[in-house]
């Protein structure tokens, strides 16, 4: 931030002068430490999945970054006056499952009383330090890879509307409490060139943030990314998230629409995401093998683009 110093370190090997989705700090030469800490309000109404939905979230940066989390501690914000305490038992109790699943310890916490509910965590993770992913470093001729469908924005303001079929606040909810471990498990066996997980600013919003400052463009097939059932009716029917509106505003910029792209599909490329997939650029020819191993392991991936020398970003239609 501008007019604020911060202090330098050799081993602080990323920190607040990246753009990156969490922080390194190098303890030994085999070994530093990932740290990094999100919370939101809910985005679903039942306070188990809640929980799980942001624990999953908040172990995302983690994994984003090519490590393993195994430390984790709650903070939560909770209206202690309107809401029944059990409430907050089942939210701490839905963390807590995905925190085992991930072999995670929670270690503490610590909790306030706030007119809004909020839950999320602080984690910190392992990685060795020659060896982690960072959100820059995309490489003409690279192929994108996206381990997620969109529209978990869209779907959100359908079930705040009371609009979302049930099946498709289980597909969505489904996607968002899936790790993200298995996807970047399969990726360091390969030559990942840039990672990020994609979240807050939407796809559109997380690849300029990939090739911002640099001489690489991207262009980006609309048709490529899956979509969760229902997004796009949402989009048609303009359920469409004030985080959508913000994004585009902030990096249209930067991005070259085709006109034959659909407006609802554009919207979901900049859809927030809640606990999305993670992003990976490496090169094209080990983009299949990639796709391949993740589904070995049961996730899925597809392949939404290209890296080529030049500026910004191209969305086409896609065949």
């Amino acid at each position: 931030m501008e007019g604020l110093e911060f202090g330098g370190d050799p081993d602080l090997l990323v920190g607040l002068e990246q753009i990156d989705d969490a922080g390194v700090y190098r303890v030994s030469p085999e070994l530093a430490l990932i740290q990094t800490v999100d919370f939101f309000t809910p985005i679903v109404d039942d306070p188990f999945d809640f929980g799980r939905i942001a624990a999953v979230n908040a172990l995302s940066d983690v994994y984003a970054m090519g490590g393993v989390p195994r430390t984790a501690l709650n903070l939560v914000g909770f209206p202690v006056k309107k809401m029944e305490i059990r409430v907050l038992r089942e939210i701490l109790r839905g963390g807590l499952e995905v925190l085992k699943e991930a072999g995670v310890l929670l270690m503490g916490g610590h909790s306030v009383e706030d007119d809004e509910l909020k839950y999320g965590l602080a984690v910190t993770g392992f990685v060795h330090p020659r060896k982690f992913f960072t959100k820059q470093g995309v490489r003409p001729g690279d192929a994108l890879v996206l381990t997620k469908p969109l529209g978990t924005g869209m779907l959100g303001t359908a079930v705040k509307a009371g609009l979302a079929p049930p099946e498709a606040v289980e597909a969505m909810t489904r996607s968002m409490v899936t790790l993200n471990r298995e996807a970047a498990d399969a990726a360091k066996a390969f030559d990942v060139h840039a990672c990020t997980d994609v979240t807050g600013f939407g796809l559109l919003g997380h690849l300029a943030e990939m090739i911002a400052g640099t001489s690489v463009g991207v262009e980006i097939r609309a048709s490529a990314p899956e979509i969760l059932p229902f997004a796009e009716e949402a989009a048609r029917m303009g359920l469409v998230p004030g985080g959508c509106y913000a994004n585009k505003e902030f990096r249209s910029c930067m991005v070259d629409v085709d006109p034959s792209v659909p407006p609802e599909r554009v919207d979901l490329l900049y859809d927030p995401q809640t606990s999305g997939g993670l992003l990976l650029a490496l090169p094209a020819d080990q983009a299949g093998p990639y796709v391949q191993a993740l589904a070995r392991e049961g996730g899925r991936a597809v392949t939404i683009g290209r890296a080529f020398q030049g500026l910004n970003i191209r969305v086409v239609p896609g065949p």
